[in-house]
């Protein structure tokens, strides 16, 4: 989607907001699962823990970036 922006592509603004809503979902997604695995690496010791929550924090950085794009756009999906 934004590569196809960025070479001055027309792209029809309701398919750009359903791409950018179901790239969030799916990130948002991927971070509740990687602060579910936090949990499941406990029993593995602290090393363990770390990456899984430096994987975790990753993905919530993914999800707060879409989640910014889409309020830029003025779509809220916290309602």
């Amino acid at each position: 989607m934004t590569a196809l922006m960025d070479q001055g592509t027309t792209v029809n603004p309701n398919i750009a907001h359903a791409e950018l809503i179901a790239a969030f979902k799916r990130a948002e997604a991927d971070a509740a699962h990687k602060f579910g695995l936090i949990q499941a690496a406990a029993h593995k010791g602290p090393k363990a823990i770390q990456a899984a929550t430096e994987t975790a924090v990753k993905a919530a950085k993914r999800r707060d970036s879409f989640a910014k794009k889409l309020e830029i756009l003025g779509v809220n999906l916290k309602g």
